[in-house]
């Protein structure tokens, strides 16, 4: 995983690992909300998911996949063909409560491809990037971060203690 390779010390890398972990944890209120049949809650966290992702899919395709797409074209193709299907399955939510009652199903279809997504771009992108992105290729990335920002909280540091 990226975390032993070194990545997270790059602050792009880190932030997207943030919002990954961020829209885990929204995948896993999404299952939740379909067990007891609150679809309202559903969408409602479908929104909060396709926040988060807004940003993070900018950042990813506008920053990290143009430098890999000639060595992993068909991969970064396959991850941008991954975000179209997602965020139309969120989009339906933008609104409300979908009216289409197969939407519930479609959509914990698409956080299972979501959550597999995501261990892709963590165990295969990120340290692809690490490996062959340059320093211009990491100034591009956090140039686009700094247009679109983030939704997700930054970590709090806990003070060190001195014995």
């Amino acid at each position: 995983m990226c975390e032993y390779r070194g990545c997270q010390a790059l602050d792009a890398i880190a932030e997207l690992s943030r919002e990954h972990d961020e829209v885990v944890t929204l995948v896993s209120r999404v299952r939740a909300a379909h067990t007891v049949g609150d679809v309202a809650g559903m969408a409602a966290v479908a929104r909060r998911i396709a926040a988060v992702l807004g940003p993070h899919t900018a950042v990813e395709e506008q920053g990290l996949f143009p430098p890999l797409a000639a060595e992993f074209g068909d991969h970064v193709t396959s991850l941008t063909t991954q975000h179209r299907r997602i965020e139309a399955i969120l989009a339906e939510a933008a609104d409300g409560v979908p009216a289409d009652p197969a939407w519930p199903v479609r959509l914990t279809a698409a956080m299972r491809v979501l959550r597999e997504h995501i261990l892709a771009e963590q165990d295969g992108v990120f340290p692809a990037a690490l490996a062959n992105l340059d320093a211009a290729d990491w100034e591009a990335v956090d140039a686009i971060r700094a247009q679109v920002g983030t939704v997700t909280p930054a970590p709090t540091q806990t003070p060190t203690r001195t014995p």
